[in-house]
């Protein structure tokens, strides 16, 4: 039997419950993954709200989740793609809060050597999504890239990332995560009005940014982002919508053989995930509630 969190109705994190199922035999294409850590994201909570409904429809009993790692414990008829002990990295929409499922094979990366699993479960939602974002935006040595929220999962994977490239990076954040930053190798600087001008300063003679990945979203990230472009440099964002558009930011493309490119610079690390928070699956509810309380510095694990 497999233990899952699941939830039969929008609502607040609490709304999550606990309970058992009987997973069937992987059919043609599918394996069955045992999960040893799994990843939290502020989509989980905000499908559980239904906030995403218009997009993500449900039938319920529905369960979150949409990245993990684990060990393959079974596969379907006549498959040759992963054998039984692979460790593997899963990234699908949903149901990933779960000791244990059946996924389609082609949701897995196989987990590169030296690369524990907590730190694996973490890479295809911030890893994925920095990297995608980075090379939207073709970041090389010569840019200077400004990454709103540079303390989240997305930022910080996105400093590492683009420092990896070789470019210089300047991180906004609370004034509780500038040194942080700074530990990253990003240059801190504090989010709120007048960004722009202190991006300027700390900047200096060095050269003026190049890049930017947005994944505030806020008024401010987006006038600074704004101003300090003025439609000369490059801009993603991973909160699209109509102000995002009107200050010139796109939205992310997630791009095929991401959370593979991710896991190869985990291997040789230039990327480490912080986990903040490591708690038991059945506590998903309280992981929730952390993840909506926001100005988190990395990721939240789940232990099944």
């Amino acid at each position: 039997m497999s233990t899952r969190v699941y939830f039969e109705e929008y609502g607040d994190p609490q709304v999550l419950k606990v309970g058992t199922e009987k997973l069937a035999e992987p059919g043609d294409g599918l394996v069955q993954v045992e999960f040893r850590a799994v990843s939290v994201n502020p989509m989980d909570w905000k499908l559980v709200a239904g906030y995403l409904k218009r997009w993500v429809p449900l039938d319920f009993p529905a369960v979150p989740g949409s990245e993990a790692a684990g060990v393959v414990t079974a596969v379907g008829p006549a498959f040759e793609g992963f054998a039984v002990g692979d460790e593997v990295i899963w990234n699908g929409l949903l149901g990933g809060y779960r000791t244990e499922a059946v996924v389609p094979a082609d949701q897995l990366t196989p987990l590169p050597a030296g690369v524990d699993f907590e730190q694996a479960a973490c890479i295809p939602v911030a890893g994925g999504t920095a990297y995608s974002a980075l090379k939207q935006l073709a970041v090389a040595p010569e840019d200077t890239v400004l990454v709103h929220g540079a303390a989240g999962g997305v930022g910080s994977a996105a400093v590492q990332i683009a420092l990896a490239f070789g470019a210089r990076v300047i991180g906004t954040a609370s004034e509780a995560n500038q040194e942080y930053l700074s530990e990253l190798g990003a240059e801190p600087v504090t989010y709120g009005p007048g960004l722009a001008d202190r991006v300027r300063a700390l900047a200096g003679d060095a050269g003026t940014v190049t890049a930017v990945l947005d994944t505030v979203g806020s008024e401010d990230s987006l006038a600074a982002t704004a101003e300090l472009l003025r439609g000369a440099g490059r801009a993603v964002t991973t909160v699209p919508g109509e102000q995002a558009s009107a200050a010139g930011l796109a939205a992310v493309k997630q791009l095929e053989g991401r959370v593979a490119e991710v896991g190869t610079l985990a291997a040789e690390g230039q990327i480490t995930f912080t986990v903040s928070h490591r708690m038991p699956l059945i506590e998903a509810a309280d992981a929730l509630e952390i993840s909506r309380g926001g100005h988190g510095r990395g990721k939240i694990v789940l232990l099944p």
